[in-house]
């Protein structure tokens, strides 16, 4: 009988630190994942307008990609996608600290080589169907299906979307 009380009692502990913890955890995730807090590093903040005036941040459809949208992976593989955050985060926070220097160009490119076509294709899945821009869909199709040793980035063609100076919002209305 003794035992079985003291399991309880671990149990109940357990709850009552668990559950505070993950959602302690939780809200720092949601807290963290905002383009607003990864704007608070002085070397984001140009990128952070320049998202703000292109076509993932406003549009005419109301569609919002955030950073983590295209930064990070799907959030359906929970220890990849936590692996990848922290990583991010950590990185980031060593280089606003301890780097003199920010190069924007750098890490830009360097940005371009992590982003998987399958952080793209989380929202733009529908691009074999394009009915009224042919070279499009077939340009598409070689980068969904490539031929062995013929691998392409979405970011090979698509690099001056999102982090580039604009004097104006990127409105784009549909024909």
């Amino acid at each position: 009988m003794k035992g079985w009380i003291k399991a309880s009692l671990l149990v109940i502990a357990g709850v009552i630190l668990g559950v505070p913890l993950m959602s302690m955890g939780y809200y720092t995730m949601v807290r963290t994942s905002t383009p607003q807090f990864c704007a608070l590093c002085h070397e984001i903040q140009p990128a952070y307008h320049d998202w703000k005036t292109s076509s993932h941040g406003f549009n005419e459809q109301g569609v919002v990609a955030d950073c983590m949208d295209c930064h990070l992976p799907a959030p359906h593989n929970t220890f990849n996608f936590f692996y990848k955050k922290a990583y991010h985060g950590i990185k980031d926070v060593v280089a606003h600290i301890f780097l003199e220097k920010y190069d924007r160009a750098e890490n830009r490119e360097r940005a371009y080589h992590d982003i998987e076509n399958d952080q793209c294709m989380k929202c733009h899945r529908n691009l074999l169907y394009l009915p009224d821009k042919r070279g499009a869909m077939l340009a598409h199709r070689t980068v969904i299906y490539p031929r062995e040793g013929f691998v392409k980035r979405c970011t090979d063609c698509h690099r001056h979307l999102v982090h580039f100076p604009k004097s104006q919002y990127a409105y784009a209305k549909e024909h």
